[in-house]
């Protein structure tokens, strides 16, 4: 979406994620007008097919004939007159067919899980899972959760959240108040069009995110180690509520925007450190905020593609990840300091139960939720949980550990 400006570029956002969130059913749609089936067609070629069925099922703003003309120019751009020839057949066949006979409700034979992962376009091993801990009807609101459009959802950064308010009324711009109190949900605007941006007035950053870091209530007087701070978030709400923070970051490439998010918004003093969370900068810190690596399956809505990357493999992989970090960032952690723990993960291998296998191999430390949270976001052990067909947010995990010995 390089060099493409306004309504340009928001409708090359929406049919992106569009096509990610629908993949299974437009796949469906198209197997029936393509006679060798899609699994023939080139990926390439496939993808410009899928744009095409979308923009004629989903788009009423689009025209059938340019749905169909614009994908044939993009498939003679891609794969030549032969391709542009055959998605002109495919697409006018779709468009002629409309949505009849298409496999929105899948057949009554499959399983439970099977039917919701084709309804939905989601894998159909973490629509089990989900279906396992959830039930059918929990999880099918989670899946149409993740295929919303996500709100864009700000919180204070150098501007108070009423500062934040008073100049989105000034300028006539709607909004209001996120779940539980967590931020402004803004209506129908760009970021960097919103007055405050360039300013640093506020982040956009979700609900979920600005409760862990509620729940972490560290002290005023603290030095937090932000772990793996990237891309500045919790870095700038902590440096609201504490003295100073040492954000740390892995990553080269992920080093520019975190300096940039903090420079342009950052609301307290914060140090950048190259530096792996598994390998610390520091001896001692009696503070410290692990937002560890997970798969990230409570932010779907907000990265649609990531539903198709993910697999047990990474999952165990990212757990195993997790429990060394854990281990790392512990031995920072001094007598009466805390170790807060996070994800965006909705799976329990890598929040509560990763903590039960922490805390079972370090009896040194504790659970201690903070006093005065919401009982609806802790679980019983008293670890925050978020979820997003629950809470009306992006899914999180957090677990908040005090070292008692």
């Amino acid at each position: 979406m390089k060099g493409l400006e306004g309504a340009d570029r928001r409708l090359a956002h929406e049919l992106a994620a569009g096509v990610l969130r629908r993949q299974t059913e437009l796949d469906s749609r198209l197997e029936r007008h393509v006679p060798r089936g899609l699994g023939s067609v080139p990926p390439l070629i496939r993808g410009v097919l899928r744009l095409g069925v979308y923009q004629l099922d989903q788009l009423d703003r689009v025209p059938p004939h340019a749905a169909v003309s614009t994908s044939v120019d993009l498939a003679r751009e891609v794969a030549g007159a032969k391709a542009a020839g055959f998605v002109n057949a495919v697409l006018r066949r779709a468009g002629e067919a409309g949505n009849s006979g298409s496999s929105r409700e899948p057949s009554p034979a499959l399983s439970v899980s099977s039917a919701l992962s084709t309804r939905f376009s989601h894998q159909e091993w973490l629509v089990a899972r989900w279906v396992e801990r959830f039930g059918a009807e929990d999880t099918e609101a989670l899946l149409a959760w993740n295929n919303q459009r996500p709100v864009l959802v700000v919180q204070p950064g150098r501007e108070s959240e009423p500062q934040i308010g008073n100049r989105f009324k000034e300028n006539r711009i709607e909004f209001e108040a996120a779940p539980f109190g967590a931020g402004l949900i803004v209506t129908g605007r760009s970021p960097a069009n919103l007055p405050g941006y360039a300013e640093g007035a506020f982040i956009v950053q979700d609900a979920a995110q600005a409760l862990v870091i509620r729940f972490a209530d560290f002290p005023a007087d603290a030095v937090v180690y932000d772990a793996c701070a990237a891309p500045g978030g919790k870095t700038i709400a902590l440096g609201r509520s504490v003295r100073s923070v040492i954000a740390g970051e892995a990553r080269p490439s992920r080093l520019p925007r975190l300096a940039e998010n903090l420079a342009r918004a950052g609301s307290g003093p914060a140090f950048i450190v190259a530096a792996d969370a598994g390998r610390p900068p520091l001896k001692k810190c009696a503070a410290v905020l692990l937002d560890a690596p997970c798969l990230g399956t409570g932010t779907f809505a907000r990265h649609p593609d990531a539903r198709w990357k993910v697999n047990p493999e990474a999952l165990d992989r990212l757990r195993r990840r997790q429990g060394d970090l854990l281990t790392a960032c512990a031995a920072l952690i001094p007598p009466g300091g805390l170790l807060v723990y996070s994800t965006c993960s909705l799976e329990p291998e890598e929040n509560a139960e990763q903590i039960d296998r922490f805390l079972a191999r370090s009896p040194e430390f504790r659970r201690e939720p903070p006093a005065g949270m919401t009982a609806d976001l802790l679980s019983d052990k008293g670890d925050l949980e978020l979820f997003p067909q629950r809470h009306g947010m992006d899914g999180a995990f957090a677990a908040r550990l005090r070292r008692i010995a």
